[in-house]
């Protein structure tokens, strides 16, 4: 440990010699006080602090996450290339421990830096929070600066998958259609079943039985939140739609009806409901009526959702900032196994481009979505096709399996909506970034920095 500590510290040394710390930290500092003064809001605490917390941690995330790059291929490959690895390998030192050294030296400083803006995000929204009308107080505490937790409607997706696939085999016996064509009937097919299950037409209502599970045992006397989303293929002179809502037990005193609501389409709508509206078993059952004459549709991934307390928002956000370091620790080790048998900018290059791969998940989900690479002709409909992508569209899955493992944590975006993140989420992102994805570029990183022929890079100077 004594051998590991001294390479950490100098990686910090060398972190302060090229500035790095110094510079990184005004920047963090520079963008946790100056984003409150040019953001654009909708005039509205809660707006304003959720966009808030959106900017400044992803400011955070990306200036650490460039640092954390720059600085890991930088510390390894200049070490070498300026002949000081060559000194310190000729001590009593495993080349794995000066590899590891390296990482737990940047992490240190990763640790460092992101205490420190965490810290001041922290009690920036304090400070403008303890200056609002108490009304005010009151939503912020309730819907952002909170830990809630989330409950869903039961999946669907058997039912659609099945559906779809009878109807598909229907078609293909009645019109056989290419091979290369079926993807795209398949999905055609599956949003039309899918919308059965989305849609509420005009003079319709639709119903959602949402069981709260185990968390039922604690919400006694505590109002709950619900988090609705609907669009809609026609517009209305309004640019809103009326909504009408009952929650509770059916046929009991336990049942609450809203007025009116006015809510915009394509768009996240909060509003509070009573406390004790569930039954017995934990389930609470609410229904929409559309009074409007166009039909409204619900997306079943995110058109209904029931959020209840759960827990404070200190700890909450400490938790979030715990899965960006996990982020932080895989960019390390990224860094420094490029460095390991590459040159400073080439290790650079590849970190980025690797990096931009990861950011590119989207376009990666849609070639694989639609079975190819080549574009489709619009006009017609019918899917393009190429002979890569019998290589490329089972590389791209295997991409986005390991891209996934990294994506499935949002803390940002969790701790903007007041969404509880768990010490299971922490653990799950601890045990899938660090030590699955970290470990296994670590253990590529360490064995070829045992490969790398040191005296070699000497000569080269």
């Amino acid at each position: 440990m004594q051998r590991l500590l001294a390479i950490a510290w100098l990686t910090w040394k060398a972190a302060f010699r090229f500035r790095l710390f110094l510079v990184i930290a005004a920047l963090l500092l520079a963008a946790v006080v100056g984003l409150p003064m040019v953001i654009q809001d909708d005039g509205t605490a809660r707006g304003f602090t959720q966009i808030l917390l959106t900017y400044t941690l992803s400011v955070i995330t990306g200036l650490l996450g460039l640092s954390t790059l720059w600085l890991a291929c930088g510390t390894l490959a200049r070490d070498i290339e300026e002949c000081q690895m060559q000194v310190v390998a000729t001590k009593p030192i495993a080349r794995w421990q000066i590899w590891l050294g390296k990482w737990l030296g940047i992490m240190s400083l990763n640790a460092a830096l992101l205490a420190l803006s965490g810290a001041c995000v922290y009690g920036l929204l304090q400070w403008r929070a303890a200056k609002l009308p108490a009304a005010e107080q009151t939503v912020l505490r309730e819907q952002v600066l909170v830990a809630r937790g989330s409950a869903k409607e039961r999946n669907y997706d058997q039912e659609i998958d099945a559906a779809t696939e009878h109807i598909l085999q229907e078609r293909l016996k009645n019109n056989p259609v290419d091979k290369v064509n079926v993807p795209l009937l398949h999905k055609q097919i599956r949003e039309q079943v899918k919308a059965d299950f989305q849609l509420v037409p005009p003079g319709y209502s639709r119903q959602w039985q949402i069981d709260l599970g185990f968390a039922k045992n604690f919400l006694k006397d505590k109002p709950l939140q619900l988090r609705v989303k609907f669009n809609s293929a026609r517009g209305s002179s309004s640019g809103t739609f009326v909504a009408l809502w009952q929650v509770g037990v059916p046929e009991t005193p336990r049942l609450w009806r809203s007025e009116p609501m006015s809510l915009a389409p394509n768009t996240f709508h909060e509003f509070q409901i009573p406390p004790n509206l569930f039954d017995d078993q934990g389930v609470l059952t609410i229904i929409f009526v559309n009074p409007n004459d166009t039909s409204l549709l619900f997306p079943i991934e995110d058109g209904m959702e029931v959020l209840y307390p759960q827990g404070g928002f200190a700890l909450n956000f400490t938790r979030g900032l715990g899965i960006i370091f996990c982020w932080m620790a895989l960019l390390a080790a990224l860094g420094l196994m490029a460095a390991s048998f590459l040159s400073f900018p080439v290790a650079a290059f590849f970190s980025l481009a690797v990096l931009t791969i990861g950011l590119s998940s989207g376009t990666l989900a849609e070639a694989v979505e639609s079975g190819t690479v080549a574009a489709g002709n619009a006009e017609t409909g019918v899917m393009g096709h190429s002979a890569a992508d019998a290589v490329l569209i089972p590389l791209f899955k295997g991409f986005l399996t390991i891209i996934n493992l990294v994506k499935n944590f949002s803390p940002i975006d969790s701790l903007s909506s007041g969404r509880s993140i768990s010490w299971t989420d922490l653990g799950l992102a601890f045990g899938q970034i660090v030590l699955l994805l970290g470990g296994i570029i670590g253990v590529i990183g360490i064995g070829l920095f045992n490969r790398r022929e040191l005296a070699t890079a000497q000569g080269n100077q």
